[in-house]
């Protein structure tokens, strides 16, 4: 389904029913595609189905590559339903573990505020927005929505704007300013008899509705393809000629850091990795009626994945693993 599919148009029931069959036909996409399924499940209307999807993902042998993820977005679906003491807890074990990815902080954060809670929101947003941005660089794309969300709660408590709140009108693409989308009284411009007043915030929610489609349309990372080096020792005993493209493990990693560095200082966007495995790689092959061993199939495997959803961003957050698996932060590996 297109993201931009009028909802009157979409039996969402079905849709997720749909989503559920094909995460049976392809286990290694099964938690993207439950997360849809669970999705259109809360838009149906039938939150407790969600909750078990939710469940079913969590409970699963295999590991989740976004655990904090899944129990954010159960979190906020648990409370929507009257199961508000099961979400605080799950909340408070997310604040605890301290996830270095932005995405639950934000799902938190948000439905704390649906429920009022702006100033156990705000602590949220800035909890997170503390652990995830690193002072003096540009924050990176995904960190953007911790700090709209903060600006957003703090100008409905009322508070002084800081060095972040300048930062998140700087970084909106926004034509209207955030003070005037996040101002608490535009609700009461709504049923203004002033023209001028409307006209003002009609001009707001077309900014907001821009601001959303382009988030909706961001494309999916440049992604550079990793092998790790079981995975690289295998690819290239099966297919030999792929040796002149791999030398080695440790060239490969290095290839890809400076790769990445060079496609970051020649402006290029929105930049990720993603990691193959050869069955992966082998069945692409095969759908494409190509050999494994042919070189030019390796950049579309490698945008196939990301578009997939498969890609994680590059650079990692600061704190974060290294993405080439070593177990150490990447500022002291590959980041260095």
């Amino acid at each position: 389904m297109r993201p931009d599919t009028p909802a009157e148009n979409v039996d969402h029931t079905a849709e997720a029913a749909r989503l559920e069959r094909t995460a049976g036909l392809y286990p290694e996409d099964a938690e993207a595609l439950l997360l849809q399924a669970a999705a259109h499940l809360e838009l149906s209307g039938d939150r407790p189905a969600a909750t078990t999807l939710y469940d079913r993902l969590l409970s699963s042998a295999d590991g989740l590559e976004n655990p904090y993820l899944v129990r954010a977005l159960k979190a906020s679906n648990l409370w929507e339903y009257g199961h508000e003491a099961e979400a605080r807890a799950i909340i408070t074990g997310i604040r605890a573990a301290a996830p270095r990815d932005p995405a639950p902080w934000v799902i938190v954060a948000e439905s704390l505020e649906a429920h009022d809670e702006l100033e156990a929101a705000h602590e949220m947003f800035s909890e997170g927005a503390r652990l995830l941005l690193t002072d003096g660089a540009e924050p990176p794309y995904s960190t953007h929505p911790l700090l709209f969300g903060r600006h957003r709660v703090r100008r409905m408590l009322g508070v002084a704007h800081d060095d972040w709140d300048v930062l998140a009108d700087t970084l909106s693409s926004s034509p209207v300013p955030l003070d005037e989308l996040h101002d608490p009284k535009r609700v009461w411009s709504l049923g203004s008899d002033n023209p001028a007043e409307l006209e003002a915030e009609i001009s707001r929610l077309r900014a907001e509705l821009g601001t959303y489609r382009e988030a909706l349309s961001r494309p999916f990372p440049v992604a550079v393809l990793h092998w790790p080096e079981d995975e690289l020792r295998e690819l290239v005993g099966a297919y030999p000629t792929l040796a002149d493209e791999y030398p080695s493990h440790e060239a490969h990693l290095a290839t890809i850091e400076a790769s990445l560095r060079e496609l970051a200082a020649s402006g290029t966007p929105n930049l990720g990795i993603v990691t193959g495995t050869v069955p992966s790689y082998e069945a692409f092959a095969a759908s494409e009626a190509t050999s494994p061993s042919d070189t030019d199939l390796l950049p579309q495997y490698a945008t196939t994945l990301a578009a997939r959803g498969r890609a994680v961003e590059w650079p990692p957050q600061r704190g974060a693993e290294c993405w080439c698996g070593s177990g150490r932060v990447y500022e002291g590996c590959h980041g260095a």
